[in-house]
């Protein structure tokens, strides 16, 4: 059993789980997906065209013909294990096809790896396939090679990510994604509901609802209705959870408009889960970063969707050691967590990002200094973990099962629980039979800082 890492960062997704199965001859591509979960729905678009044109996806570099490497531009950190991602397709194939947020500066990682095929930017689907079919021509077979209706998939079966928009709209000094990804780009409503319906008749329990800024989803649009459905997220969020699977929201802005979707988590429309990108606490730290919230409202807030929802469950991402950072902004962060009392909380050391403006603020927060206050924050962030816990302790919670291992122990989530960033409920007892996407009863009997234990009492 593993705990809940405490220092997961926004731009990165879990490992993607590839099928290699495919028949003999077929040619034979394959995929490093790096980034946060909306890269991952890259991937998994752009493999669902290959698949279409008659390609199998290879799980290893041996028996690919070539290699995209996805790539995540966000931190100087991110954008070196890119490069090093890319060496390793490029030593272990040698032909590699370069895409994703990275790909925005060709010259960056032509510097680096000359040898690269092609580089592209980030959703440049066609771009990507043509490369693809220069160093690999495709060989259709039409009584073959079927595309799935629900297209491919890199995440397991019973759970996928719906990416609702692209792009952000907003000027935070230490992010570089609008110049990446571009302005607020919303998809229509009825489209993503249309892929919602296909992924839950293809049996996918748990939509995972992202986007750069998925409060101000439709604003781009108007919100815009159209065939019955419109653009707004409160009204998204009512017709997905019309659907019967589980809905849960990421990356919401604290928005006035967000508590609308309270009553719809409190009728279990949608999960009582909301991911809010708060970052800090300290205004004055907030307003140097050019965030578009205030730390004092964002308390009134969070204390007024406990009020109409007191279930639901609250996870966020935090900087420390922003250029300026006093200590008495820093401690104004830990007391605004203690009056907060975050369910999920991640946090990571700021990073220099070429071309981000927070670059060239004054006053830089020495590396030793940013790795101290790191631990005095997760050191809290734990405390309150662990404390909200164990207050779980005997109660009765509905779980997916993610899992089951060879001595029938069930990796589950509760509703209060993203997969692969927030904590698990580990089952021992009644798990005869259980499947991944199966949903359960279960009995908490323990908890440490980020996970539970218990056993199955029944089926949901």
């Amino acid at each position: 059993m593993q705990a809940n890492p405490p220092d997961l960062r926004p731009d990165r997704a879990g490992l993607p789980r590839i099928d290699g199965s495919a028949r003999p001859g077929q040619p034979k591509i394959g995929m490093v997906s790096l980034g946060c979960p909306k890269a991952l729905v890259d991937s998994e678009r752009i493999l669902t065209r290959l698949r279409a044109e008659g390609y199998a996806i290879s799980p290893d570099y041996a028996g690919a013909g070539a290699v995209i490497v996805n790539t995540c531009g966000f931190l100087d950190s991110a954008k070196a294990e890119s490069l090093e991602a890319i060496g390793e397709a490029l030593e272990a194939n040698g032909r590699v096809i370069v895409t994703g947020c990275l790909g925005a500066e060709p010259e960056y990682i032509t510097g680096a790896h000359p040898k690269v095929l092609a580089v592209t930017g980030p959703h440049q689907y066609e771009a990507v396939l043509d490369a693809v079919h220069k160093a690999v021509p495709p060989s259709p077979d039409p009584f073959i090679d079927l595309l799935p209706a629900s297209g491919v998939s890199l995440t397991p079966r019973h759970y996928s990510y719906l990416k609702i928009s692209e792009g952000c709209n907003h000027a935070c000094k230490f992010c570089i994604i609008p110049a990446m990804r571009g302005r607020l780009a919303s998809r229509p409503a009825h489209a993503v509901i249309r892929e919602a319906e296909r992924l839950v008749e293809a049996g996918v329990k748990e939509l995972l609802v992202i986007s750069q800024d998925t409060s101000a989803y439709g604003l781009d649009i108007r919100y815009a209705e159209e065939r019955g459905h419109r653009a707004h997220i409160t009204d998204l969020a009512r017709d997905l959870g019309s659907l019967g699977a589980w809905v849960r929201l990421h990356y919401v802005y604290p928005y006035p408009h967000v508590r609308e979707l309270i009553p719809l988590m409190a009728e279990g429309l949608v999960l009582p889960y909301l991911d809010v990108p708060f970052q800090h606490g300290s205004p004055s730290v907030l307003k140097r970063m050019a965030r578009p919230a205030a730390s004092a409202k964002t308390l009134d807030e969070i204390a007024a969707w406990r009020r109409d929802c007191p279930e639901i469950t609250l996870r966020s991402t935090f900087i420390v050691g922003f250029p300026g950072e006093t200590e008495a902004e820093f401690e104004e962060l830990l007391d605004w967590l203690d009056e907060a009392q975050l369910d999920r909380v991640g946090c990571f050391q700021y990073e220099n990002v070429a071309g981000a403006r927070a670059a060239a603020l004054p006053d830089h927060v020495p590396e030793e200094l940013k790795a101290e206050r790191w631990a005095r924050f997760m050191e809290k962030a734990q405390a309150i973990s662990a404390a909200k816990l164990a207050r779980k302790v005997g109660q009765r919670l509905e779980a997916i099962v993610d899992e089951v291992d060879a001595d029938g122990v069930a990796t589950t989530r509760t509703k209060g629980d993203a997969p692969e960033f927030d904590g698990n409920l580990f089952l021992d007892e009644g798990t005869e039979g259980l499947r991944p996407g199966d949903i359960v009863r279960a009995e908490v009997d323990e908890a440490s800082e980020y996970d539970l234990y218990g056993r199955v009492i029944g089926r949901a």
